[in-house]
């Protein structure tokens, strides 16, 4: 990293070209797992894969899907086919067609790759029919409105069939989409530096010549480096708040789908035992954690959806609100007598991890830390789900029932033990049978949401806004719900 830092230099700006905008975003932020949208390991991904891709839909602020690629969509009656009509003149960045034919072999890769990771979001997919260059119907095994939201991330993304039909192995690096950037170099763990797409379907929106990607910068670095210029944008510590405001730095709070969660494996000792969960619950001081740890930024949560959301549950406010009392007993009815060892696994030890095992500590258990590199982290927590307790976050999905096929079914990457309670698997069936628009559909979710929360041992903690900072050469950006946006953002 200190290579490509060394190598960004000071300046942040650049000629003005005739094909658009005269300034360089440099985003301290992360690089993805993956350049390939099917087998992206991290729901975060989506923020950088959507500078190169394109997907279907787009969710707006309020969390309800919007046309992107294509113009409108129509369901059946009965909600088992949705068709969906593609804005005319679409290509990927090489130039090729992005037609109906395109989309239809993209999606049918992403269900039936073998190391798709989006595969499970697809598995009521029966068919893609092309009835015209510009218009495709996905016939479902049964009635699901999901899939407009659900086609917003990075299930619709659309992957250029010209490229994977050659060899798919390519996009991990070499990505093939139709978004507002082309990746011109990819340096792993280090950099990616991208220029303008002219050939964007909004092109005329994306006011800088190109954009550079690197990794989320120290956080005790990260103020220096916005006003040296290494970067001009940054993901921002709730540490370095005040920090970035006095050194004159613009500091936005955008709202997220992201909440803080702790990643519980019920099939793993002490956490197979469901007494040992529920004392976890009332064990954990949020409050302290938002205020100590996040340096007020967020809000305490105990669910995954965030306050103002669709499926936010005001039912469960303080559904497990701080009691290291009602913990203690909770372990001491169950027979507990001696602290019950714990290794709380995380990629940064300080902070929130420090604070938890301080908590848990007072109410019984024997807590240690461990930490994991970031590098290795997704792939042993995530993938192998090898650990017992884990502290990381939930990034939040476009659709909220594929946000609990995420955290809660048999095949979620952040379900670690595998188990997909039939009662909580009933209550989702039920949203993602009801259209969008009928007048029960928050009442169902928001009911499968409290289903979840008191079956299943995922413990969510807080809120967590992104908190932008960046120098004077970069306006605003705008607020987006699930993406951060850089559609009419300038650089100076």
């Amino acid at each position: 990293m200190a290579v490509s830092l060394t190598a960004c230099g000071g300046a942040s700006s650049s000629p003005a070209t005739a094909s658009g905008g005269a300034g360089v975003v440099k985003w301290a932020w992360q690089l993805p797992t993956t350049w390939d949208p099917v087998t992206s390991s991290a729901g975060s991904d989506v923020q950088m894969l959507a500078l190169t891709y394109s997907a279907l839909t787009h969710i707006d602020d309020q969390g309800k899907a919007v046309p992107n690629l294509v113009d409108s969509w129509k369901y059946a009656a009965d909600g088992t086919a949705v068709t969906f009509k593609l804005k005319d003149g679409l290509v990927f960045s090489d130039g090729s067609p992005l037609d109906a034919g395109a989309v239809k072999k993209s999606l049918e890769r992403g269900r039936d790759a073998e190391n798709s990771l989006i595969a499970a979001q697809l598995v009521d997919l029966k068919d893609v029919t092309v009835d015209d260059d510009l218009t495709f119907t996905l016939k479902l095994a049964g009635p699901n409105y999901q899939y407009p939201n659900l086609l917003a991330g990075k299930t619709g993304m659309i992957v250029n069939p010209a490229v994977f039909e050659k060899g798919a192995d390519s996009l991990a690096t070499q990505p093939a989409g139709s978004g507002p950037f082309v990746l011109d170099s990819y340096t792993q763990n280090a950099s990616a530096k991208l220029t303008r797409n002219p050939k964007y379907f909004e092109a005329d929106q994306i006011k800088v010549s190109g954009f550079e990607l690197y990794p989320a910068a120290d956080p005790a670095t990260i103020v220096a480096s916005l006003q040296s210029g290494q970067y001009n944008v940054g993901l921002l510590p709730g540490s370095q708040v005040e920090a970035a405001k006095a050194a004159g730095l613009e500091v936005q709070e955008i709202p997220s789908l992201y909440v803080a969660t702790l990643d519980v494996n019920k099939t793993m000792a002490p956490f197979d035992d469901p007494k040992v969960v529920e004392a976890l619950h009332y064990a954990v001081d949020r409050q302290q954690l938002v205020d100590a740890g996040q340096f007020g930024v967020g809000e305490v949560n105990y669910q995954p959806f965030p306050p103002g959301y669709v499926g936010y549950n005001p039912d469960l406010k303080d559904i497990y609100a701080f009691d290291p009392d009602r913990a203690k007993q909770i372990l001491k009815d169950a027979g507990y007598t001696a602290p019950i060892p714990v290794t709380i696994s995380t990629a940064n030890p300080a902070g929130i991890p420090e604070l938890l095992q301080s908590q848990l500590k007072a109410v019984g258990f024997d807590p240690k830390i461990e930490t994991i590199p970031i590098a290795q982290f997704t792939q042993q927590v995530y993938i192998n789900h090898e650990k017992a307790l884990a502290v990381d976050g939930f990034a939040g999905r476009e659709s909220p029932p594929q946000a609990f096929q995420v955290l809660f079914s048999d095949t979620g990457l952040m379900n670690p033990g595998r188990d997909y309670a039939p009662e909580v698997k009933a209550a989702i069936q039920k949203v993602i049978a009801t259209p969008l628009d009928d007048p029960q559909y928050a009442t169902l979710l928001q009911e499968a949401v409290k289903v979840a929360v008191t079956t299943m041992p995922n413990t969510f903690l807080y809120t967590v806004p992104r908190v932008i900072a960046r120098n004077s050469s970069v306006s605003q950006l705008p607020e987006g719900l699930a993406l951060v946006e850089w559609n009419g953002v300038t650089v100076q």
